[in-house]
């Protein structure tokens, strides 16, 4: 799994002009699913997003995550970030997991952050068109990628 996490000071989705998600102050969290994960990457993965020590503390220093913030997520499924540009200009996408893989390992990833977060977590709609808003607060993005755990 690759999770791409932003700062935010607002965001949202919206699919066919209609408003799915928006937030205030949180995280805009695109994930992308391979063939290869797995459910402990799910779980690791919510755990490390809910406890990141993005956010600043009264001196102005990333010291607070974003569960001790109060602030919100929305996780976003973006297949294109397992693209490989390795071979000429079309990008490939043949490690991005099929939906029958990709879609339970969304749910249960959004169900995980939302037990750890200890809220719901919004969403965009798996595999729609959407058009995603969002102020960077920092700016601050942050790559996680689950097979460099180490």
């Amino acid at each position: 799994m690759i999770a791409v996490i932003q700062r935010v000071s607002e965001a949202s989705v919206t699919i066919e002009k209609n408003l799915k998600s928006q937030i205030a102050k949180g995280l805009l969290v695109l994930l992308g699913i391979e063939e290869a994960d797995t459910i402990e990457d799910v779980e690791w993965l919510a755990q490390k997003i809910v406890n990141l020590r993005i956010f600043n503390d009264a001196e102005g220093v990333m010291n607070v995550s974003v569960k001790d913030d109060g602030g919100d997520i929305i996780v976003v499924s973006q297949f294109t970030l397992h693209a490989s540009t390795k071979n000429g200009n079309r990008p490939s996408y043949i490690k991005a997991a099929k939906p029958d893989v990709a879609i339970p390992l969304y749910e249960k990833f959004v169900s995980t952050l939302s037990q750890a977060l200890g809220k719901p977590v919004l969403t965009g709609e798996f595999g729609a068109d959407m058009k995603v808003r969002l102020l960077n607060d920092g700016p601050v993005t942050l790559m996680i990628d689950t097979k460099n755990k180490v």
